[in-house]
């Protein structure tokens, strides 16, 4: 029979072994966090490309300038841990979701939602790249609004559901006539609308600009904004997204990830969840503007 005191010290090493152990295990989550926190946020980047790090192993794919990728990758945000606010400036409930916020202009009623964000982000790139004539959304109904014939100084009548075009106004291209063609397009197009301007994608040939896409009243719909790639070709990407009542655009969090806001491609299943919406298969999508 083994002595008393032979089993109370190996009992006794057993205990300090498991807890050395256990402190071990702590120490290397707490780093893992630690590490997170500075590998994936600059708190001074003002783009995402300057503010969001990519993840060991990654690198962004090229973006031609003058690309939509491009503009993406370089569109301002506001500063790091900024609130997302509503079209009336008040906050928003839930301040859990986003990484960042971005300086997309947003208008001072409830309009501007997730389709309308995603319309703006791509006119307002169309804009300012000069490819007016790409600058065109069907509203709900099929009618396609064409900014070219706003700044021309058409304008839209509504009525029913029978809408035309009408001459009212002298030629205009300065950014306020935009806006308020803008505001049209946001009173009548939405994710249904959206869904007859997209097709189906994979995760491997995605782009930036791609969406997940659920057209319905209401739906919702999240945009790629940036895209990564391993050695393996395997890609990570950021979303970001507007929402219901209007608010700015903001980075959307990973659930999956405490710090890391990038979704990895081998680690999307469906339903696919993000931090306030969930996706079915088919989902994902190529606009086609």
């Amino acid at each position: 029979m083994e002595p008393a005191s032979s089993k109370l010290q190996a009992s006794v090493l057993a205990t300090e072994t498991h807890e050395e152990t256990r402190m071990q295990e702590h120490e290397s989550e707490r780093l893992e966090e630690t590490e997170e926190e500075v590998s994936y946020i600059r708190k001074e980047g003002d783009t995402l490309e300057s503010r969001i790090c990519v993840p060991e192993g990654y690198v962004r794919i090229p973006a031609e300038e003058g690309s939509l990728a491009a503009f993406l990758r370089n569109y301002p945000l506001k500063e790091d841990q900024s609130s997302v606010l509503l079209y009336d400036g008040a906050q928003k409930r839930n301040q859990d979701a986003h990484i960042a916020v971005t300086k997309l202009p947003i208008e001072t009623e409830d309009l501007q939602q997730c389709a309308d964000s995603v319309m703006r982000m791509y006119a307002e790139y169309f804009w300012q790249t000069g490819q007016y004539e790409q600058i065109a959304f069907h509203f709900v109904n099929g009618f396609l609004a064409e900014y070219v014939k706003w700044r021309e100084g058409y304008r839209i009548s509504v009525n029913g559901n029978e809408v035309v075009w009408v001459q009212t106004e002298s030629y205009d291209d300065s950014y306020e006539a935009f806006v308020s063609y803008l505001r049209m397009v946001f009173a009548y197009a939405g994710t249904l609308s959206m869904e007859g301007e997209a097709q189906e994608t994979s995760l491997s040939q995605i782009t930036a600009g791609d969406v997940f896409l659920k057209g319905a009243s209401p739906g919702h719909v999240v945009m790629i904004l940036d895209i990564c790639e391993n050695t393996e070709g395997k890609k990570a990407f950021l979303l970001g997204q507007g929402y219901m009542p209007a608010q700015e655009f903001h980075v959307l969090k990973n659930p999956l990830h405490e710090t890391n806001p990038w979704y990895y491609e081998e680690e999307i299943t469906y339903p696919f969840v993000t931090p306030e919406y969930t996706f079915s298969e088919g989902s994902l999508k190529h606009l086609e503007y």
